[in-house]
């Protein structure tokens, strides 16, 4: 009998996390090191919401509150579901983590059983197949590409659905290839989905603000409201409002699956943060105009990585419509050697060789199920991007042919 569960046997370790506790670790040994590897904006928690946090602290605020969240972050949830995305909810129809990878662990594993199946987009963020894994079902990937645009077509959906599908899994805008649906494309999987009327959709809208060209962010429920009873849809101040350690993401859904997800919380973390609760409420409830400085922050930065990268040899890359990555194709890059002497069989070789010898942290494509690709996120400043961007032309230049 081993000591470690069979369970957690079938889940890989976060490659995200993993690459970045590298940079970390060779920056904290001396190391000059660039790290474009997490999802976390650089700008600070805006001043409102930090406020509200250490007046809650001040209040006393710091005790256990609701399993699923205290009665006014609910409201200011139900409100922003209301006001941003047109769904017609309550209250009583919405659910807080402590962060929105919760929502998504307690939304799959309340619900999944050894034989299921979950259709999850390629390329995809690493946790979803891992946490479908771990609950014992099957992840089924549904192939996007760069000629799709990273984007599930209708036809790639209606394959990979079968008798066993209990989840669609949606990202948009995507991590980590930034691609964001239209309220078109979105109609064009709803309509696949509304004749399968035994699957459910996870819609992991937690990039919703980040999106560029004056595009407008919907999402599957809003375009297709008899999608409504069957559609968990995440989001959390994370990546809109700089919160990322503060750990509160939200959801509102059917409230069976809300009931499974509060009694799972209820026996693992129990409540959400109290004091990230309260300047939650702020966040939802306060001022939203820095938003758009922000936002336009993050289009110039992708214009620019964008444009450093397309004029490398051997790296092609789309311009993404949202979210603050870049996930360009490095295939005519392997097979050349490094200047340290690397031969580039895959990007994982490309992206390590990159880290050890010009101090750039990326992520390799294959972790998001795609392989000949790259993860940057330009969510770091001006000076940094543009120093990682030398880095990575002086990396390309000393490459050479096997």
């Amino acid at each position: 009998m081993g000591l470690i569960s069979d369970a957690l046997s079938r889940v890989q370790p976060s490659a995200t996390v993993g690459i970045s506790q590298l940079a970390r670790q060779m920056a904290q040994a001396g190391k000059d090191v660039i790290a474009l590897s997490a999802g976390e904006p650089d700008f600070d928690t805006p001043e409102h919401v930090r406020k509200a946090g250490i007046a809650a602290i001040e209040r006393g605020e710091t005790r256990y509150t609701n399993v699923d969240g205290i009665a006014e972050l609910k409201e200011a949830v139900a409100a922003k579901f209301r006001r941003d995305n047109g769904l017609d909810v309550t209250a009583e129809d919405c659910f807080v983590s402590a962060g929105g990878k919760q929502i998504i662990f307690n939304a799959l594993m309340a619900t999944l059983n050894p034989g299921d199946e979950v259709v999850v987009p390629v390329p995809y963020w690493v946790s979803y197949p891992e946490i479908v894994r771990l609950a014992g079902a099957e992840p089924v990937f549904a192939q996007a590409s760069q000629e799709t645009g990273f984007k599930l077509t209708p036809e790639a959906l209606e394959a990979a659905i079968s008798e066993r599908t209990k989840w669609l899994i949606l990202n948009t805008p995507s991590n980590p290839s930034g691609a964001a649906y239209t309220a078109d494309e979105l109609k064009g999987l709803a309509e696949v989905l509304m004749r399968h009327s035994h699957v459910h959709v996870l819609t992991d809208d937690i990039y919703e603000v980040l999106v560029y060209d004056g595009r407008e962010f919907a999402t599957i429920a809003q375009v297709e409201p008899g999608l409504m009873g069957r559609t968990v849809t995440m989001n959390g101040v994370s990546k809109s409002h700089a919160m990322t350690g503060w750990r509160i993401g939200y959801c509102t859904g059917p409230r069976e699956i809300l009931k499974a997800m509060l009694k799972l919380q209820g026996q693992s973390t129990t409540n959400p943060p109290s004091i990230s609760q309260w300047a939650a409420v702020e966040a939802l409830n306060g001022p939203q105009g820095f938003l758009a400085d922000w936002r336009d922050t993050f289009q110039k930065r992708r214009d620019y990585v964008v444009g450093r990268l397309n004029a490398l040899e051997g790296i092609e890359c789309l311009v993404p419509e949202g979210a603050f990555y870049v996930f360009p194709s490095c295939k005519g890059l392997l097979g050349k050697t490094s200047a340290g002497g690397r031969t580039l069989a895959t990007d994982e070789d490309l992206v390590m060789a990159l880290l050890e010898e010009n101090g750039v942290a990326l992520v390799h494509g294959s972790a998001f199920g795609l392989a000949g690709h790259f993860r940057i996120s330009y969510a770091a400043s001006d000076d940094e991007l543009a120093k990682a961007m030398d880095r990575i032309e002086a990396f390309c230049a000393g490459l050479s042919s096997s």
